[in-house]
């Protein structure tokens, strides 16, 4: 396996449970990723979300996508850091993707619309076939 399969899985799935840290505490939650690619995987977020501070607090994210099947499906995990990416043609493509963003007052000129991405870092697949042997780690970025 590669990033493409990585980037491909994450298209696929869409749904993540992103880990981050708050004061010293884990905390995880079920986002819709915006999408991947070749450079990484990109979300978005707002301000005013407990999610960004974290993530300026610190940066360190683990990505977990699962899709349900034979035998606990398949899970893959990404761990990398947050990079905040402050870039107009990418807010005005996530409004255009997502118009619910529309309904809390976004646009592609608020400074509240947060779009980052987990751009370098590795990544591995995990099945119930493959749960007792060592980790294939992928790099990227």
């Amino acid at each position: 396996m590669d990033f493409k399969d990585c980037v491909k899985f994450a298209n696929d799935v869409k749904v993540c449970y992103l880990a981050t840290v708050d004061k010293g505490k884990p905390r995880v939650r079920a986002l819709g990723m915006w999408f991947a690619d070749d450079t990484g995987f990109y979300l978005q977020t707002a301000t005013m979300k407990d999610l960004y501070r974290q993530l300026k607090a610190n940066p360190n994210v683990e990505m977990c996508f699962y899709r349900p099947g034979d035998n606990s499906g398949t899970m893959m995990r990404v761990e990398g850091a947050a990079e905040f990416l402050d870039d107009k043609e990418l807010k005005r493509k996530v409004i255009e993707d997502r118009p619910f963003l529309k309904m809390f007052g976004l646009t592609p000129d608020s400074p509240e619309l947060i779009i980052f991405k987990v751009g370098k870092g590795q990544a591995h697949f995990w099945t119930m076939q493959d749960n007792l042997k060592p980790k294939q780690m992928i790099k990227f970025g």
